[in-house]
């Protein structure tokens, strides 16, 4: 326990663990008081301030978790992350680090010391406590935020309530969502009851499916009498990946028993008037049909072209009847390497800046390591490429490729050059695409 007076004649504050104890003399009567904070607060201006302390999302959602850190003025932070695990002292675990997190994390910060986590794609082993923890250029000098955000990951369930005159259905999850969502219902994968309450009421018996839907997540599909009827469950909502390389779209699927399926069909929505586009296999010579076919599919596109960002969804036809699902399907974005250059007019004594990055973050990397090519050589791996100051000895062709993916064609590539003779005045040093 440590403890400090402020001023003379003020309380004395005491810190035990996570909480903080306030000590005033009253004559000779100690009262004590003891209450949790939501501020992390420690000594000498140090402290993590999360905007919110719990929150609770969806199964297949996105969520930010995001805080605000305050410390001297002549520290320089180095060093950020956020983490859930700590093994031994000093030892803890970056989320970007941890597998269970691969393609699903991104780290933000601003200028007035906010910074935000980004989880993508979350599963119910997601839940825990996250705290966030920064290292300052001065020696063993560190913080991080006790307590943390707690999030729970809950999956929509569709719970039945059956009476003699009628059947309630009721959206369940096993916390209270965060941000109160409106819930919408369908029935055969059309809606029924839209912007509404979680539950929704049956006054006839029926062989129809029905589930409902909340923050753009699906539950599971039930009919009346309790039984499993069609559904289509994507494994991915949205898929980010680079030009030149293959991806595996996914779904499995239910329907009523005493139903064979007999034939599968992917195809792209169509957007504004244009028709829906059948990929058979074999399309194009870049499509592949894989899985059971029976109860889950894979589909297979290989050489992507940034013209093959589409929804992708699926249909199928059984022995008795055919079902296309309503709902989104997998949302596809292809995307090449883009090459900012900064500032966008160089003149030769500048310090100009090269940035590699892509339109969307990449599902199956986490954190690309890019590479840098002056002329076809590899000069250094990082986001950026610095030249501090621009000179003649920098012209050259320069491009960027991913780690992993040396192979790919570049979207872009850049040539610097610079006049022969000097001017007593700075140099311009165009940079040609």
């Amino acid at each position: 326990m440590h403890c400090t007076r402020p001023l003379p004649f003020t309380s004395l504050y005491c810190r035990v663990g996570d909480a903080t104890m306030v000590l005033r003399t009253a004559g000779s009567v100690l009262v004590v008081f003891l209450w949790s904070v939501a501020v992390v607060l420690g000594q000498n201006g140090w402290s993590v301030t999360y905007s919110t302390q719990s929150i609770c999302t969806l199964k297949g959602s996105t969520v930010d978790l995001s805080c605000f850190i305050r410390y001297p003025s002549w520290h320089k932070v180095k060093t950020t992350f956020w983490f859930t695990k700590k093994y031994d002292v000093e030892n803890y675990v970056n989320l970007r680090n941890d597998p269970n997190y691969k393609g699903r994390v991104m780290y933000r910060s601003d200028k007035t010391n906010g910074h935000i986590l980004t989880i993508t794609d979350l599963r119910e082993r997601d839940s825990a406590e996250y705290k966030f923890r920064f290292i300052t250029d001065q020696t063993g000098e560190k913080y991080s935020g006790y307590p943390g955000v707690t999030l729970s990951v809950t999956e929509l369930q569709v719970k039945v309530t059956t009476t003699w005159w009628s059947t309630t259905l009721t959206c369940s999850t096993t916390c209270t969502l965060t941000g109160n969502p409106t819930y919408t219902w369908y029935r055969n994968s059309k809606i029924v009851q839209g912007a509404s309450s979680p539950s929704y009421t049956v006054y006839f018996k029926t062989e129809d499916s029905f589930y409902c839907a909340a923050k753009g997540i699906n539950s599971n599909a039930v009919s009346v009498e309790g039984h499993s009827y069609f559904h289509v469950t994507y494994t991915h909502q949205r898929i980010c990946t680079l030009k030149g390389t293959s991806v595996d779209i996914s779904c499995s699927y239910t329907y009523p028993s005493g139903h064979t399926v007999s034939e599968i069909n992917w195809y792209t929505k169509g957007k504004l008037n244009e028709a829906s586009q059948i990929l058979s296999p074999g399309y194009g010579g870049r499509v592949e049909y894989l899985g059971n076919m029976q109860s889950d599919s894979i589909l297979r596109i290989t050489d992507l072209t940034e013209e093959d960002s589409a929804e992708y969804k699926i249909r199928f036809r059984t022995d008795q009847t055919t079902w296309e699902p309503t709902f989104p399907g997998t949302t596809l974005t292809v995307t090449g390497l883009q090459v900012k250059v900064t500032p966008a007019t160089v003149t030769e004594g500048q310090n100009v800046t090269l940035t590699c990055s892509t339109t969307c973050t990449l599902s199956d990397i986490s954190n690309p390591t890019y590479i840098w090519y002056k002329s076809g050589h590899v000069t250094t791996k990082s986001t950026s490429l610095f030249l501090n100051p621009v000179s003649s000895e920098d012209a050259g062709r320069y491009s960027c490729s991913v780690e992993g993916h040396e192979d790919l064609p570049l979207l872009k590539r850049l040539s610097l050059s610079h006049t022969a003779q000097r001017t007593p005045q700075c140099q311009s040093v165009p940079l040609v695409k």
